[in-house]
Parts: C-alpha cells; sequence; structure tokens
C-alpha cells in the first residue's frame, strides 16, 4: 500500500444533516464503512486527504480507525449537484488477497488514420482483480487504425490477474468517418455523376 492511501478515520456517534454539516464546515467528510458481514462502522474522514484521493478510480485506502488497520474500497462517493461538494462516501471492506468487481477505465492512446475519428463506446469495463492490486486504467491503441475498426471488450490487453466480467462482445472502441464527411464526398460523387452523365448527352448530340 502506498503511502499517501493511509487515512486517520474518526469514530462517530453522531448523525443527521445538521452534524454532517458542521462536519463538512470543519474539513470532514462524512463517511460508513460495511462488508463482510460486519456491522457498518460510521467514520469522519479528513476532507482535503479525501478530495485528492477519490480523483483516482477504485482507490483502496487503509484506514485507521481507533487504532485499529482496516483496508477499504471506495465505492461511492455522493457529491453536492451544484457546489460538488463532497457530502458522504460509501467505504467497502475488503481483505488482502480476495478479489473485486470494480468498472476499470479505458484511456485510448494515439491517433487513428487520417480523416477518421474514435468513438468511445465504453469508457469502463468491468473486471475482477485483487483488491490490493487494482489498475487505474486500461490501454487501448488505436494508431493507424482505419475506418470501420472495432475493438471489443475480448481483444482488450487485461492486466495480469484480472478476469473480464463484462459481456466480451461489448462494444468498447469504434473507429469511423464523420458523418459530415462522408455526406461531403457523396456530394461531390453526386456532382461529379452529374456531370460526366451531361458531358454524356453532349458528345451523343
Amino acid at each position: 500500500m502506498s503511502e499517501d492511501t493511509k487515512v486517520a478515520a474518526e469514530l462517530r456517534e453522531n448523525f443527521g444533516k445538521g452534524y454532517a454539516r458542521r462536519l463538512r464546515a470543519a474539513g470532514k467528510i462524512p463517511a460508513v464503512i460495511y462488508g463482510h458481514g460486519t456491522d457498518p462502522v460510521h467514520v469522519a474522514l479528513p476532507g482535503h486527504q479525501m478530495s485528492l484521493l477519490i480523483r483516482r478510480a477504485n482507490v483502496v485506502l487503509e484506514l485507521d480507525v481507533a487504532g485499529k488497520e482496516q483496508l477499504t474500497l471506495v465505492k461511492d462517493v455522493q457529491k453536492d449537484p451544484v457546489h460538488q461538494v463532497i457530502e458522504h462516501i460509501d467505504l467497502l471492506v475488503v481483505r488482502k488477497g480476495e478479489k473485486v468487481q470494480v468498472d476499470i477505465p479505458i484511456n485510448v492512446v494515439g491517433e487513428s488514420a487520417p480523416g477518421t475519428i474514435v468513438n468511445l463506446d465504453a469508457a469502463s469495463i468491468l473486471l475482477e482483480v485483487e483488491a490490493t492490486n487494482i489498475p487505474q486504467g486500461i490501454e487501448v491503441d488505436v494508431e493507424g487504425l482505419e475506418d470501420g475498426t472495432h475493438i471489443t471488450a475480448a481483444d482488450l490487453n487485461l492486466p495480469k490477474g484480472a478476469t473480464l466480467i463484462a459481456d466480451p462482445e461489448t462494444l468498447v472502441v469504434a473507429v469511423s468517418i464523420p458523418v459530415d464527411t462522408l455526406e461531403a464526398e457523396e456530394e461531390i460523387a453526386d456532382a461529379d455523376a452529374a456531370v460526366a452523365a451531361e458531358q454524356s448527352e453532349e458528345a451523343a448530340e
């Protein structure tokens, strides 16, 4: 585990919106720890540290809860829809060596063939991976790919130890020529055909 994922969590016994607002005003975030058949544990987390950590996908935290170490996976983050302030975090208990199912982001690299565009149809893909070794993303190289190329989940180069849970036929990336380009080409072709037909009629006369 990385040093920056070690987080000091304070146990809390008070609840309600008013208490949660006071917590956030003090720079802390209310959270709940659950899973593995344990009773939910309500804690307060350091706000600034958590705002940095949750920028990563599927971050695993090494919590210090009243002197007891607890590994948890950030399962859900609730934010204020207007101000984007973190209001609450759900943490899932994980154990070293166990596997979890998580959505891993897809990162497209490279440039497809000239005149084409890359459509990302699946921004993430569901995998089963070790809880303490969750990849931050899966790279899909589109360098030089031509119009009509499709990359499915089955085509992905998965990280070591990862198992694909999503449907293998899930379309991840599609390379195509933009519709406006195709329409322009069709208009040019129609115009050329019309000119050719006109010239043919003139020659026949």
